[in-house]
């Protein structure tokens, strides 16, 4: 479940609009997770594997205060976590329940979980930033989960803001959201993303100088053969 160094040393300074261009030419469009945003402005990038919850409609029998206490509950599933996973919950963009408040948040916290992800909102949002896990998501509401929602299960796939997302799928995550590498495609990303980045530092060198953007960006030929002779220069 964990991430290589080599992944982490590659992915950790690619944006996810990189990453969004980078699979688009892979043929993956539908990579971003819609409505996940940063509860609190400057929260750390973070990648990591997936590990999904999910959620269903509440059904009255089911989602009580009483399945808190349930062998399958989101107590039970945080005790699953392991550190440096990214829980990735299917809240089904529901924003009238609470998925997770501040205990909770906590306890993953101390798990060492690196982030939250949910196309949901979390609760008691004040104490959720005092434990200091970071968290993308739709927004706050007071209600708890069972106000609204069903808790189900946990590691199997879920539809989190319209996206497929796998166990183990790796997951990148700044300022513009969240974004699913899928499994296969983790190793393309690592050899092509940090190269896309360092062209596009090239490129806005090059606009900040004053260039037009015609046969900057994306490059001609004439241009890839400056930026190679830049490269070579030690850059």
């Amino acid at each position: 479940m964990s991430v290589d160094q080599k992944i982490l040393d590659a992915l950790s300074g690619v944006t996810t609009a990189t990453l969004t261009t980078l699979l688009l030419k892979k043929g993956l469009r539908n990579v971003w997770i819609r409505g996940a945003m940063p509860i609190r402005a400057g929260q750390p990038r973070v990648v990591g594997r997936a590990f999904t919850l999910r959620f269903v409609p509440a059904r009255e029998d089911l989602a009580t205060p009483e399945s808190w206490s349930s062998p399958r509950s989101t107590r039970a599933a945080i005790e699953a976590m392991p550190s440096g996973c990214v829980a990735v919950v299917d809240a089904m963009g529901v924003t009238d329940a609470g998925i997770f408040g501040d205990i909770l948040c906590a306890r993953m916290q101390k798990r060492g979980v690196a982030g939250l992800v949910t196309d949901g909102v979390v609760r008691d949002v004040a104490g959720v930033l005092g434990t200091g896990l970071p968290v993308w998501s739709r927004g706050v509401a007071a209600p708890p989960s069972v106000a609204g929602l069903t808790f189900v299960g946990w590691q199997e796939p879920v539809a989190c803001g319209g996206v497929a997302v796998f166990p183990d799928d790796l997951i990148v995550i700044d300022t513009d959201g969240a974004v699913v590498v899928p499994a296969a495609f983790v190793d393309d990303m690592v050899a092509a993303a940090p190269e896309q980045e360092r062209l596009e530092g090239w490129i806005m060198q090059q606009v900040d100088a004053g260039a037009a953007l015609p046969g900057l960006y994306p490059p001609n030929e004439e241009n890839k053969a400056r930026y190679e002779a830049w490269k070579r220069g030690g850059h």
